[in-house]
C-alpha cells in the first residue's frame, strides 16, 4: 500500500509517502465496498474527498484523475456563516423566551406557566388576538399549545412601589380563589418588569360591550338581574367566604364577563389586596376607576370592604340604566347617573331611570327596587353602606331595606356640596315575581350640581 500526499491541483509524487506491503487476499470477496475514514484527534477541522482513483490488480497503475473536472472544495468561510447565523438565531429564540425565575418563586412552581407557551398561545401576541385593553395593560386570547385549553392572557407592567415577591404571592394566592362568579386566574409568567397573568377564558366577553356597544344583543331584564346577582355573590365569597379578605378595588361593568350562559364572573384581580379576618388593611396609594370611588379613598387612602359596596352600587346604576356613571356626552341633567336617578326619585318615577332600551319591559316596582339598593350602596357615608352579605339578603328578599338617616350637615345620603338638602320618601319592594318578599324603604337624599369634588 503506497499513501502519497500532495497540495490541492498538484500532480502525485512518484515517490510514495509511506509504502508497506498488505495482503488483502483473505479480506477480498466477490463484490465489495470502497470507503475512506479518517481523524483529527481533538483538533476540530473537515475533510472532503473531492475524487479517487484505484486499479484491482496490482499490476496495473490506477486511472489518472483529471483534476479540472474534480468539484470545487466548500468553502470555509460559507460554512461560518451559516454556524454564525445559527449560533444568532438561537441566542434571539433564547432571549425571546427568557424568564426572570429566582429561589423564592420555587414554591409557586405549580402556577408558574412558561412564556414560550403563552407566547405561541397568542401568536406573538399578535394584535388580532387582542381581547381588550386598559390602563393596566391588553389581553389577548389564546389558546395553549400542550393542553388545547383557550385562555385569556393579561400582560401588565409590575408597580414598583410594591415588591415583586409580595405581588407575586399575591396574585397565587388569588389563584386559589373558587366560585362560580369569579373568573378563575390560572396561573402566571415573570419576565423582566412584566407580569403576565392567565384566566379562563370568557367567550362572551366584558359586559360594558354588552350595554355600551350597538354590535351586541340587548340584555333583558332577568339577564341583567342575575348578572347582578351572580357579582354580588362572588364579591360576597371576597369579602367573607374564603380563608383572607379579598378587596377587588376595580369592581366596574368592564371588569365583569360572560361566560356562555350569561353569567357574570368578577375579573381582572390586578389591582386586589388581601388581609388576614380581624385586622386592619393597610393605607396604600389610590387605584381605581373614576365614577367608582369612594368618597373616604381621597381622604383615607385605605381600601376597605366598604368601598368594594361603593363601586359595587354604582356598578347596580350602570347596569340598571345602561348609563356610565359619567357621561359628558349626555345632556347636563344626566350627566351624573346618580344625580339623574336621584331626579327621578325626587319626581317619584325612579323606574324611569331604567335603561331605555329595555322599552319599559321590566316591573316598575323590581326596577325601582334595585335603583334603590344601588344608591343606598353607594352612600356617601361609609358606616350608611350594608355589607355584601346585606345586599344578597336584600336581592333575595329576606330583609328590607332600613332607613337611610339624613344628616342635619347636609352631607347625608347623596349630599356632594352646600346645596340644602330636600328630602322625600319612597316605598318600594322587590316582587314575588322574583324573590317572593316585599319590603319597604325610607330614605333621605340631596343631590349636587357635581359629583367630582368627593371622587365619585
Amino acid at each position: 500500500m503506497n499513501i502519497t500526499v500532495a497540495p490541492f491541483l498538484t500532480p502525485k509524487p512518484r515517490r510514495p509517502l509511506i509504502s508497506t506491503p498488505v495482503d488483502l487476499s483473505s479480506y477480498l470477496v466477490e463484490s465489495m465496498y470502497v470507503g475512506f475514514s479518517s481523524s483529527t484527534s481533538t483538533v476540530t477541522s473537515a475533510q472532503y474527498i473531492l475524487g479517487w482513483s484505484f486499479s484491482k490488480t496490482g499490476g496495473e497503475e490506477p486511472p489518472p484523475l483529471d483534476l479540472r473536472n474534480l468539484p470545487i472544495s466548500p468553502r470555509p468561510a460559507k460554512q461560518a456563516k451559516k454556524l454564525g447565523i445559527a449560533v444568532g438565531a438561537y441566542l434571539i429564540r433564547l432571549r425571546r423566551y427568557r424568564e426572570l425565575t429566582e429561589d423564592w418563586e420555587r414554591e409557586y412552581n405549580p402556577q408558574r406557566l412558561c412564556y414560550k407557551d403563552l407566547y405561541r398561545a397568542t401568536h406573538g401576541f399578535k394584535e388580532k388576538e387582542v381581547l381588550g385593553s386598559g390602563g393596566f395593560g391588553k389581553v389577548y386570547r389564546g389558546i395553549l399549545p400542550k393542553s388545547k385549553l383557550e385562555v385569556a392572557v393579561k400582560r401588565i407592567s409590575h408597580d414598583s412601589r410594591q415588591g415583586m415577591k409580595e405581588f407575586v404571592a399575591e396574585i397565587v394566592s388569588m389563584g386559589r380563589l373558587r366560585h362560580r362568579n369569579l373568573v378563575h386566574l390560572l396561573g402566571y409568567c415573570r419576565r423582566k418588569g412584566e407580569l403576565l397573568l392567565v384566566y379562563d377564558y370568557m367567550p362572551n366577553g366584558s359586559l360594558d360591550k354588552f350595554l355600551f356597544t350597538e354590535d351586541k344583543p340587548i340584555l333583558n331584564w332577568s339577564e341583567r338581574y342575575k348578572i347582578l346577582r351572580g357579582v354580588a355573590s362572588g364579591l360576597l365569597y371576597l369579602h367573607e367566604e374564603w380563608e383572607q379578605v379579598v378587596l377587588h378595588r376595580d369592581i366596574k361593568a368592564s371588569n365583569v364577563l360572560l361566560d356562555a350562559d350569561l353569567n357574570g364572573r368578577l375579573g381582572d384581580f390586578g389591582l386586589a389586596r388581601l388581609y388576614d379576618h380581624g385586622t386592619n388593611p393597610q393605607t396604600t396609594h389610590v387605584v381605581g376607576t373614576v365614577g367608582y370611588l369612594a368618597p373616604e379613598l381621597s381622604r383615607l387612602g385605605k381600601a376597605t370592604t366598604a368601598t368594594d359596596v361603593y363601586a359595587f352600587g354604582v356598578f347596580m346604576l350602570e347596569v340598571a340604566c345602561g348609563k356610565r356613571p359619567i357621561d359628558t356626552q349626555a345632556l347636563p341633567e344626566e350627566m351624573i347617573l346618580v344625580d339623574w336617578v336621584i331626579d327621578c326619585w325626587k319626581r317619584g318615577a325612579i323606574w324611569e331611570a331604567g335603561d331605555p332600551k329595555l322599552q319599559g319591559d321590566y316591573v316598575r316596582e323590581e326596577m325601582a327596587a334595585v335603583l334603590k339598593l344601588g344608591l343606598y350602596c353607594s352612600h356617601n357615608m361609609p358606616a350608611f353602606r350594608p355589607s355584601m352579605r346585606q345586599v344578597m339578603q336584600y336581592l333575595d328578599g329576606d330583609c328590607n331595606l332600613p332607613d337611610v338617616p339624613l344628616e342635619s350637615s347636609g352631607i347625608g345620603a347623596f349630599a356632594m356640596g352646600g346645596r340644602e338638602t330636600s328630602e322625600f320618601v319612597m316605598s318600594s319592594s322587590f316582587p314575588s315575581s322574583v324573590v317572593g318578599k316585599d319590603y319597604t324603604t325610607v330614605t333621605s337624599l340631596s343631590s349636587t350640581d357635581s359629583v367630582l369634588n368627593d371622587g365619585r
